[in-house]
């Protein structure tokens, strides 16, 4: 594979510092709700939830505060 398209396929290469294990739990526990079929956002907060996922403040997820730690996390 040429030297360009294996930096091409670099899953964090736009990460500017390690995954926290935090954000591997959470990416995981996304993926695993839309591994279930749910492909919307009351879906994805009612499926972290369920897999007694917090959010940050120790709280519930809502709409309110997952977009607000998806806008963190990006960046």
């Amino acid at each position: 594979m040429p030297e360009q398209a294996a930096h091409y396929l670099e899953p964090n290469q736009t990460h500017p510092e390690p995954i926290s294990p935090y954000e591997t739990k959470l990416s995981g526990s996304i993926m695993e709700v839309f591994g279930r079929g749910t492909h919307d956002l009351p879906g994805l907060i009612a499926g972290l939830n369920d897999l007694g996922l917090h959010a940050p403040d120790g709280q519930a997820w809502n709409e309110d505060n997952f977009r607000a730690e998806m806008r963190r996390l990006g960046d």
